[in-house]
């Protein structure tokens, strides 16, 4: 069990989705994310196993939740800065947490 103060050093932010490339090194079929998380984060990379949900044109500009705070992670050929959240479908594929409402602010902290 961990308390509130372990959850709070989770940075978890709003970013918007900004370049999109096909991951062909990858194990499994992946993509890599651009994702702008504002003026205090920045711009973070990161990769996804979402292709059986989403296209490089449905990325394009999405919203999501990404954790920026933890260490860069070397994946193939690739080094991931970020963790882009999903939660699991039925089948253990990746859906992508979205904010509901496009008011969120980009590079705003989750609480």
């Amino acid at each position: 069990m961990i308390d509130y103060n372990d959850f709070s050093k989770v940075d978890i932010r709003v970013g918007k989705i900004i370049n999109v490339e096909e991951f062909p090194e990858a194990q499994k079929p992946a993509y890599k994310l651009t994702i702008d998380f504002g003026e205090v984060i920045g711009i973070k990379k990161s990769s996804a196993q979402v292709k059986k949900y989403y296209t490089k044109e449905t990325l394009m500009n999405k919203i999501v939740l990404g954790v920026v705070n933890f260490p860069p992670k070397q994946i193939g050929p690739f080094m991931s800065e970020c963790l882009t959240l999903g939660a699991p479908d039925e089948d253990g594929q990746c859906v992508l947490i979205s904010p509901n409402n496009e008011k969120a602010v980009i590079g705003g902290k989750l609480f």
